[in-house]
C-alpha cells in the first residue's frame, strides 16, 4: 500500500495545472493526503471531487473561505472519517482522520508560526493537543500514521541554510524542541530513519529561483508510532513532481 502526502498550495490551482490528476492517475497511490486545499467541498466541482476510482473526504476551514484545509483521496473506504474535535483547530481545517483496518491515518496541516513568532503559541498548542490525541490512540491499541505539512524543519540537515534561519518560522528553537519531544515519545520520522544522512527537501520558496537551486526545507513528513515501523517498506520524496511549492512525500507499507 502506498500513501502520499502533498501540500498542494491550493487544490483548484494544482488541478488546473493537471498535476492532481497526473499524480492520482499515473502514480496511482492507494491514498493521497492533501494539505492547504484552500477550498471547501462545496466550492469544488465533480471533476475535482471524483477523480478515477478515488473517493474524496474534506475538512475545510470555517473561519474564512479559501484558507488552509485538508483532504484525503482514497481507493479504500475508511471505517470512519473524523475531525480533531477541537474547534480552535477544526475551524481552520487542520486535521482529518481516516481509520483503516490496521492503522489510523491522520493528515495534518500544522500552523505556520509566522514572522516574529506571531502564531507560535497557537502552533505549539496545536502540536501539544495533537500529541495527546495520538498518544490516546496508541494507548487504545491503535497504530498511527501522522502525515502532512508540519511546518517544522527538525535538524540542520533538514534545510539548506540552517544558521541563517535560526530565528525564522519553521526552525525556531521551540518548534524544533517540540519535534524532539514528539520523537522521544515513541514516534518515528520515517524518512530520516530510513535515510539518516540524505539531504532532501520538500518545500522551496517561490522567490529567487529557490527550487532550481535546491535551496529548500524538509517540512513534510510521514511519522509512525515505533511499533508500526516494521510495517513500512520505504519512503520517498517525490521532488520531480511539480505544481506546488511543496513536493509529495510517499510512504510504502509492506
Amino acid at each position: 500500500m502506498e500513501i502520499i502526502s502533498w501540500n498542494v498550495n491550493g487544490i483548484r490551482a494544482v488541478h488546473k495545472k493537471g498535476e492532481l490528476e497526473n499524480l492520482l492517475l499515473n502514480h496511482s497511490p492507494d491514498i493521497l493526503c492533501i494539505q492547504e486545499t484552500k477550498a471547501s467541498k462545496e466550492q469544488l466541482g465533480e471533476d475535482i471531487l471524483n477523480i478515477g476510482v478515488y473517493t474524496s473526504y474534506f475538512q475545510s476551514a470555517t473561519v474564512k473561505k479559501g484558507y488552509s484545509g485538508v483532504a484525503i483521496y482514497s481507493k479504500v473506504e475508511p471505517l470512519h472519517i473524523k475531525d480533531m474535535g477541537i474547534e480552535e483547530f477544526d475551524g481552520e481545517g487542520r486535521f482529518i482522520e481516516a481509520k483503516f483496518d490496521s492503522f489510523t491515518l491522520i493528515n495534518c496541516y500544522f500552523p505556520n508560526s509566522q514572522e516574529k513568532g506571531k502564531r507560535l503559541d497557537y502552533k505549539l498548542e496545536f502540536c501539544d493537543s495533537l500529541l495527546k490525541y495520538c498518544n490516546a490512540l496508541i494507548a487504545s491499541g491503535e497504530n498511527v500514521i501522522l502525515c502532512g505539512d508540519y511546518n517544522i524543519a527538525h535538524k540542520e540537515i533538514d534545510l539548506k541554510n540552517p544558521k541563517r534561519n535560526e530565528q525564522n518560522p519553521g526552525f525556531l528553537p521551540e518548534e524544533r524542541q517540540w519535534m524532539t519531544t514528539f520523537l522521544t515519545e515513541g514516534y518515528v520520522d520515517v524518512f530520516r530513519t530510513f535515510y539518516p544522512e540524505e539531504i532532501k527537501y520538500t518545500w522551496w520558496s517561490y522567490r529567487f529561483g529557490a527550487r532550481g537551486k535546491n535551496i529548500g526545507w524538509r517540512i513534510d513528513y510521514h511519522c509512525v508510532n515505533s511499533g508500526f515501523l516494521d510495517n513500512v517498506k520505504d519512503v520517498k520524496i517525490l521532488d520531480e513532481v511539480m505544481g506546488s511549492d511543496h513536493c509529495p512525500v510517499s510512504i510504502i507499507l509492506k
